[in-house]
């Protein structure tokens, strides 16, 4: 019995579920939405034979998933727990894989459960540095960093605020970027998966954490990852708690050989705080991005929270304090959350 594609689908979700169908061996398979990311990527659950699978669409030429699949494999190798891949057509962008579920950690963090949740993760994020090559990744270099940070100028001051970066204001904003750079590239380098926080994520049947969002990897700072975690762009944990979190893992690359004995708590710290400061800054302008050049204005919602982190962990540090001063100044008395040009109370989304 012939089952027709319902009219109604673009061409690429014809194509999405005639290629499910023919994985699955199932022509009266279904596919229903179970989530998307900032980038063109989107994930679709089937129901076959009482099991659940997930199909991932990266449609080219916009995405490539052959990064996904290379990474992928080699954390699996590593004993990460990542999505097990079934099959995959790469020349068209699609993959069968393991349903990890819809149970992110982020809803399920709170003061009773983090300490465990983070732990598993923890632990996780050593196996990664300890036992996951970064042979052949590009590097996470000076380039790099440095046009991700870049992105504050044009995208979050004068997109967002509106603001016009003067010329003493450009020379101190350039001098702060060299000091966040320079702090990334003077340390150890190891994989970093570079998007480790609490969106992705998973809690799983199996072993704790199920990782995903993985293809970005690169050969990077070795604090990166743990200021994606212990930082995050979506939750907040008081600063005695992330730094005795952050401690506790200096101490656990130390016992792994991973940073040097000479690594005290201190320079351990402003490696930490620095790397988490070059991420933040890069995600008020990458946010923006994709509220404006993209359509995704939920990601207004947690600019606040990304800015307090920039302006309270830049003043600490007396070199990018005026970066500090400069944010509260050009952000003083604005909602943040509200696209630009958009009356307050029409700023529900």
């Amino acid at each position: 019995m012939l089952h027709p594609m319902p009219a109604s689908l673009t061409d690429r979700a014809q194509e999405r579920l005639a290629w499910a169908r023919q994985a699955l061996a199932d022509p009266a398979l279904t596919l229903a939405p179970a989530s998307a990311d900032a980038s063109f990527r989107s994930y679709w659950r089937a129901e076959h034979a009482h099991h659940s699978f997930v199909i991932m669409d990266a449609p080219p030429p916009a995405e490539d998933i052959r990064p996904w699949l290379a990474i992928g494999a080699r954390l699996a190798a590593a004993g990460i727990h990542v999505p097990a891949v079934f099959t995959s057509d790469v020349e068209r962008g699609f993959a069968l894989i393991e349903d990890f579920g819809n149970r992110l950690y982020l809803p399920a963090l709170n003061d009773a459960s983090v300490d465990g949740l983070y732990a598993q993760a923890l632990d996780a994020l050593l196996a990664m540095q300890k036992n996951v090559s970064s042979t052949g990744l590009d590097a996470y270099d000076a380039a790099f960093l440095r046009r991700e940070v870049e992105l504050l100028i044009p995208w979050f001051l004068e997109r967002h605020l509106g603001h016009v970066v003067g010329d003493d204001e450009q020379a101190m904003l350039d001098a702060a970027f060299t000091t966040l750079v320079d702090n990334a590239t003077n340390q150890p380098q190891c994989f970093v998966h570079r998007d480790f926080h609490s969106r992705n994520l998973m809690l799983t049947d199996g072993a704790n954490p199920g990782v995903i969002d993985f293809q970005g990897a690169l050969r990077g700072p070795i604090t990166y990852d743990l200021a994606s975690l212990l930082r995050d762009c979506y939750i907040v944990w008081d600063d005695a708690r992330v730094d005795a979190w952050a401690q506790g893992h200096r101490q656990k690359l130390l016992d792994a050989g991973l940073i040097g004995s000479d690594i005290d708590p201190t320079t351990f710290r402003r490696w930490f705080d620095l790397t988490g400061l070059q991420r933040h800054i890069k995600v008020l302008g990458l946010f923006c991005r994709l509220a404006y050049r993209d359509g995704k204005l939920t990601y207004l919602a947690d600019l606040p929270r990304v800015l307090d982190y920039v302006v309270r962990i830049a003043g600490r540090h007396a070199e990018l304090a005026p970066l500090a001063n400069l944010l509260r100044d050009v952000t003083a008395g604005i909602d943040l959350t509200c696209p630009r040009h958009q009356e307050p109370a029409s700023c529900a989304r």
